[in-house]
């Protein structure tokens, strides 16, 4: 199994298990800077040199190595559920990818057919019942985690304990899980307990949003969104992911923590 959506910087100064939708991005270009003085040009999911990445062949093994033995200090970064299964849909369901096509090629069209959904087009500047159409995008979500149907789990709204746990079960220990809702605090601890060669200044860093601007606006407040069905479903296959890394389930629009990660716990629970 080894460590999928693992990133390592090239020093092996810090090691990295990447969260879809949780500002994966400004880390993974942050790590690039801080090896070597300047941020990769484009969107750093498509670098191929300059950072270590489980995807790449040639990186597995240095990557295995270091956290089998656990010589860098390894993190990664949580999201609060509810706008992390919103952002999904608004970026790759209603959004239009950087290569100017829809998300998995004939996945929308599919999710028209058979759930119902609408989602507008730039022409009509996306124009729809964004409520109602999240509402079906998240009955298909769910079947895609419960019963693998009508396609296996997407890595942008599968769980987030399931992305942290792979990490966990195949030999990796995690120093730090910080919020992305307090970026900037979070990600200063894993600065402070790591040598880098370019010192970074989080306050004056660009935010790398790549999924920012192709797709329409959310039109409403996160609690809009969800009616007592949608919260149950949001119960159902994110029930772990609110209880490990305390988040409100009670209020939607509490985008916040309650409490901060207990890391035995989430050992504890995700390592078996």
């Amino acid at each position: 199994m080894g460590f999928p959506g693992t990133w390592m910087t090239e020093s092996e100064s810090v090691v990295y298990r990447v969260v879809p939708k949780c500002a994966c991005s400004s880390i993974g270009q942050i790590m690039f800077y801080t090896d070597h003085g300047r941020f990769f040009d484009g969107d750093i999911h498509d670098s191929t040199s300059g950072l270590h990445k489980w995807s790449q062949p040639e990186s597995q093994d240095v990557i295995e190595q270091n956290v089998k033995a656990h010589k860098s200090y390894a993190f990664t970064c949580v999201r609060n559920p509810y706008a992390r299964i919103l952002s999904s849909f608004f970026d790759k369901i209603a959004g239009i990818q950087r290569n100017g096509k829809r998300y998995r090629g004939n996945l929308v069209p599919q999710l028209i057919q058979k759930y119902g959904i609408e989602v507008g087009s730039p022409e009509d500047n996306f124009d729809f019942d964004q409520v109602k159409s999240f509402r079906r995008f998240l009955l298909f979500a769910r079947d895609t985690i419960r019963w693998r149907r009508p396609m296996e789990p997407d890595i942008h709204w599968s769980a987030m304990s399931g992305h942290i746990s792979t990490f966990i079960v195949n030999g990796g220990r995690y120093d730090h899980i910080f919020f992305t809702e307090k970026f900037n605090e979070g990600m200063q601890v894993v600065l402070d307990n790591i040598e880098t060669a370019h010192p970074v200044d989080l306050a004056t860093i660009p935010r790398f949003n790549e999924s920012e601007g192709h797709g329409p606006k959310r039109a409403h407040k996160v609690s809009d969104y969800f009616d007592d069905l949608s919260r149950h479903l949001v119960w159902e296959i994110y029930k772990k992911d609110f209880q490990l890394f305390k988040y409100d389930f009670d209020d939607p629009d509490n985008k916040m923590p309650v409490g901060e990660v207990d890391l035995a716990e989430v050992h504890a629970k995700l390592g078996d």
